[in-house]
């Protein structure tokens, strides 16, 4: 089984500017199947992951469930300010 929460902080650490503040919790969900996780940054680092309408974390989203699809579950990724 793949450690989400570590494919995903990889995934984003490059794109921040303050890395000390990154951080990416995986919480547990009702859904057995479903897989959420929580990426916590500075406001600026949070705009620039979701990007402009959105765009890069619609990509994030969907090289997560790319990575989920060998173990059939669903990558929920939320974004939260610090």
């Amino acid at each position: 089984m793949a450690r989400f929460d570590e494919v995903l902080l990889d995934l984003v650490k490059p794109m921040v500017e303050d890395k000390d503040s990154l951080e990416v919790r995986q919480m547990p969900s009702n859904n057995e199947k479903e897989i959420v996780l929580y990426v916590y940054a500075k406001n600026d680092d949070i705009a620039r992951l979701i990007g402009r309408k959105g765009s890069m974390a619609a990509a994030l989203r969907q090289v997560m469930s790319v990575a989920s699809h060998t173990d059939n579950k669903k990558v929920s990724i939320k974004f939260e300010q610090i």
